[in-house]
């Protein structure tokens, strides 16, 4: 973390120092200094921030650094803070500027000092440096390699730990593998790679290990045996010595002459001859390096007299796709126990295979559901619970103090095996999965919106061809591919929008952000420990009226209200922002105002990157809003704001700007008018690094003008939301879409229910659109991924209603809702190749659905909601082999009887189970479950 800190000062300085040096004098000149010797500090701090956990003097040597790292932080951003005139353009007029606005040097004379002082700090942990290369060897850049007896942990005895659970949840995984080992070793299929996949904990060695014992499966089909240890300690040419000795010692011959003095060319040449004449398999357990594998491949011959397998497992997606997809292997994902089989482990280890008491059941499910499957922490937690004699006291002192035990000898194996992948991580990422610690642990969090709050907070390196915010994406799967977050599936099926940490990964990066002074959390339901050290983020979960410990702290950055369970007037607010460091950063009050005016404390946070107001009752955006000119999000989804004043087009770094009210009458049920969107300055085109604008009114108020020729100036937008369009703009909005070639996200609306959208006119070049949302007139692009037609009432006539759009090559989500006034629907066969979603919402004049054989062939899930003539569920259902779930909602009477008739009957159509259970309350509810294949659950909500 330390060499987070101390990266993010350097990128800092040399920025600050090009641009003011000749402004500063000696502040300049110790800046330089600072600059140079962390960046020879740098490469050594990374080697100390692993070796720190075995070595106290060490951990505190670097938070040194750490701290005199944001020191200097601090005295940059108070330069511009105190000198806001050099924002003036031109480097000439800057300095008129700044010596006219400065009346005497005591201001400046300060800064100097801190930054001096900041100096001889700097050279005062460079002594202490030199005292641990001393004693660790030194290290830069790419010569440094990590010294495995050094480490305070060493991964190959997570075997050992899961040993006892490898009779749970194995069964299944085991038998897969082996029936891959089986079609492999008895046929002439050349090598294949079998690649485990999954994180710390899951129990891949022990799977593992179980098959490859297993005597049917691998004694008799191989005639060579070895397993080997890779480890994030990798050397090639310790394994490759490793690795000889192991095999010839299967055929029972000496290590060949010479052995220590061969390179690793003679060596891996050695392995290649060995094996080239013999069915072999080739454990290679816990790799951590692409590069490692890449280093081996080659001694590894790729034909045999019969199959060869080479099983590898990792906690890295990227390792085990491309080492089995090059053999057209196999990668097996590791999965989570599932509850019954975490109960059954849990109760053979904290009961000794007894039952679980019933007094205890409660608190042992709380503390169960925190593994969530994890078999390594049911083991270590269960044993750990076995020790307390069913004393339910002792075990809700153990929940209470979970975070604590991960960090008491008892939980310190597991905790270092969770904490391996953290160390692990290259700095940039450190800081970016640290910050998952700011959210609650039982919940996810929207992709986008941590990417913006990553950005606001620096974390994120610019690359050369990229924005910011795909370089987050980029770190968002680089921690997927560590598997240290889990993505959840989105509605369109395109990308993954909520991230989520394993409750027991969430304690322990809480633990690692406390420890380091990273965020501290604010929990008005328990004592919140402040930190007797400098706090950078606070993280308020509960009431931001007792958080009093925050007045203060000078050094705050960040604060986040995620949890705010009394909103708050405009003046309890002021007074709390009135403690809060100038160079913030970052303020989330999303739910916190009561009243509809922001205080204008908030405007004086001049640093200040990102707002966040949403869920609150704020009903105008003031003229201050043009002095946070570092802006770069402003979130004011679910406000009661409709004009924004012009004053918003002084924000030249304003990226994403959220201003809609989204209001839904009825759960499930889109009303024409449920997005209530805002009027905003007609110059909106000058906003030039906009990405987000969702969603704004065609029209001002004052004056009938159009901003949809506006528009086509922000070419940096990705999502767009337009309301209240009239016929007349269709050519211009048209026009300006042409020219928005990254726009993946269309929301567009007319201004009255009856009103056409003319969309008829040729965009081209296409914008590579992902999902669109419309209410008018269809407009088709092939990207689409997400399609949402409302309320755009296609006529009945001749033509096929779905001809345009069952040939969309990406569409994966459909949504028809007051879309269309035909009395039938035809899914044709070959139609909606890659459709997984599909919604049928008040479609008034329809009767029947039908399905052709070969329509939608991956269909998850069927919606038809408030179709009151149709008669019968679709016919042709059964054609879905893929389909999961069916929800039919708000049906006619008719169809209720039809489905009845159906249950009479023995079987029912291609069905191959049928069972359904009605709930009789003058039939408002009806349920019906239903099997076919893969279909899991059918249900049917009668409303009268």
């Amino acid at each position: 973390m330390a060499e987070s800190a101390v990266s993010f000062l350097l990128n800092h300085l040399s920025e600050w120092i090009g641009h003011e040096k000749q402004l500063i004098g000696s502040l300049g000149e110790n800046a330089e200094f600072i600059r140079d010797e962390m960046g020879r500090m740098r490469a050594f701090v990374r080697m100390a921030d692993e070796k720190q956990e075995v070595d106290p003097l060490l951990k505190e040597w670097l938070n040194q650094v750490r701290d005199i790292a944001y020191d200097a932080e601090d005295v940059l951003d108070k330069f511009v803070l105190r000198f806001p005139s050099r924002r003036r353009d031109g480097f000439s007029g800057r300095i008129t500027q700044i010596y006219a606005s400065v009346k005497n040097l005591k201001t400046r004379r300060r800064l100097a000092s801190e930054m001096h002082a900041i100096r001889s700090r700097v050279s005062r942990v460079l002594e202490g440096q030199q005292r641990y290369r001393d004693i660790y060897g030194g290290a830069s850049g790419r010569e440094y390699v990590r010294d495995e007896t050094a480490l305070w942990y060493d991964g190959r005895g997570d075997a050992l730990l899961l040993e006892e659970a490898e009779v749970v949840g194995i069964e299944k995984p085991k038998k897969q593998l082996i029936e891959w080992l089986s079609s492999t070793g008895r046929t002439r299929g050349g090598l294949k790679v079998i690649s485990v996949v999954g994180t710390g904990g899951l129990g891949k060695t022990t799977l593992v290990r179980k098959v490859y014992e297993d005597d049917a499966s691998v004694k008799t089909l191989f005639s060579c045996h070895v397993w080997m240890n890779v480890s994030s300690s990798f050397k090639l040419d310790v394994f490759l010595r490793t690795m000889i000795r192991r095999l010839v010692g299967e055929v029972k011959q000496p290590p060949p002459q010479g052995l220590e003095t061969m390179d690793a060319d003679e060596m891996k040449e050695f392995v290649y001859k060995f094996l080239q004449s013999r069915s072999y398999i080739i454990v290679l357990d816990d790799i951590w390096r692409l590069d490692a594998w890449e280093a081996i491949r080659y001694a590894f011959p790729r034909s045999g007299t019969r199959g060869s397998i080479i099983i590898i497992t990792t906690r890295f997606q990227s390792i085990s796709h491309t080492a089995s997809i090059e053999s057209n292997g196999h990668v097996y994902s590791m999965e989570p126990l599932s509850q019954e089989e975490s109960k059954t482990l849990f109760c053979r280890k904290a009961f000794l295979g007894s039952s679980c008491p019933s007094y205890l059941e409660e608190i042992a499910g709380i503390i169960l559901n925190k593994c969530e499957g994890l078999p390594l922490a049911i083991v270590v937690i269960g044993s750990l619970l076995a020790t307390k004699n069913n004393n339910i006291e002792e075990w809700r002192k153990f929940h209470r103090s979970l975070g604590d035990e991960l960090e008491g000898n008892h939980l310190r194996g597991m905790t270092r095996l969770l904490s391996l992948s953290y160390y692990d991580l290259p700095y940039y990422l450190k800081s970016c999965f640290l910050y998952l610690s700011i959210f609650p642990g039982d919940r996810s969090v929207y992709m986008l919106r941590l990417i913006r709050l990553w950005i606001s907070e620096g974390f994120i390196q610019p690359k050369e061809g990229k924005t910011l915010e795909e370089v987050a994406e980029d770190y968002v799967k680089e921690l997927f591919n560590r598997s240290l977050i889990q993505l959840e599936e989105t509605p369109n099926y395109d990308r993954s929008i909520r991230v989520r940490v394993h409750d027991l990964l969430h304690t322990m990066i809480i633990s690692k952000s406390r420890e380091q002074g990273f965020v501290t959390i604010a929990n008005s339901s328990q004592d919140t420990q402040w930190p007797a050290n400098k706090i950078r983020r606070v993280a308020i979960h509960g009431s931001i009226e007792d958080m009093a410990g925050i007045k203060g702290c000078q050094h705050l950055r960040s604060v986040l209200v995620l949890d705010n369970v009394n909103t708050l007037t405009a003046i309890t607010l002021s007074d709390f922002l009135r403690n809060l460091s100038k160079l913030l950063k970052v303020l989330e009050l999303r739910g916190t105002l009561s009243s509809g005016k922001i205080p204008d404390e908030v405007f004086k946070f001049y640093h200040l990157k990102y707002l966040g107001l949403k869920y609150s009752k704020v009903k105008s955006i003031p003229r201050l809003i043009g002095k946070l000119e570092n802006l770069e999000t402003l979130d004011l989804r679910n406000t009661q704001v409709t004009e924004l004043p012009v004053e918003i087009l002084k924000l030249g770094r304003l990226r994403h700007l959220m201003v809609y009210n989204l209001y839904i009458r009825n759960r499930g049920y889109h009303p024409f008018d449920d997005v209530h969107s805002c009027r905003i300055p007609y110059r909106i085109g000058s906003l030039s690094s906009l990405q987000t604008l969702s969603d704004i009114d065609a029209t001002r108020a004052d004056v009938d003008t159009t901003v949809v020729k506006e528009i086509g100036k922000l070419t940096q937008l990705k999502e767009l939301g337009v309301m209240k369009l009239r016929q007349e703009d269709g050519k211009d909005l048209c026009t300006s879409l042409a020219k928005l070639t990254r726009l993946e996200t269309l929301h567009i609306a007319s201004s009255q229910e009856d009103e056409v959208l003319d969309l008829l006119d040729p965009v081209s070049p296409t914008p590579p659109i992902r999902s669109l949302e419309l209410r008018g007139r269809l407009l088709l692009l092939h990207g689409l991924t997400r399609l949402l037609l409302r309320w755009s009432r296609i006529e009945n006539n001749d033509d096929d209603p779905l001809e345009h759009l069952q040939n969309l090559p990406n569409l994966m989500y459909l949504e028809l809702s007051h879309a269309y006034q035909g009395d039938g629907i035809c899914f044709k066969a070959a139609g909606f190749q890659r459709l997984k979603k599909l919604w049928l919402i008040r479609l008034e004049g329809l009767e029947s659905v039908k399905v052709e054989e070969g329509s939608m062939p991956v269909l998850r899930e069927l919606y038809i909601w408030g179709c009151k003539l149709v008669g019968e569920a679709p016919s042709g259902i059964e054609h879905l082999s893929d389909l999961q779930y069916v929800d039919f909602s708000d049906m006619s009477d008719g169809f209720v009887a039809k489905l009845e008739k159906q249950k009479e009957e023995e079987e029912a159509g291609n069905l191959q189970s049928f069972e359904m259970q009605i709930s009789v309350r003058n039939l408002r509810s009806f349920e019906m479950r239903i099997s076919i294949d893969n279909l899991r659950a059918l249900r049917c909500n009668i409303r009268r």
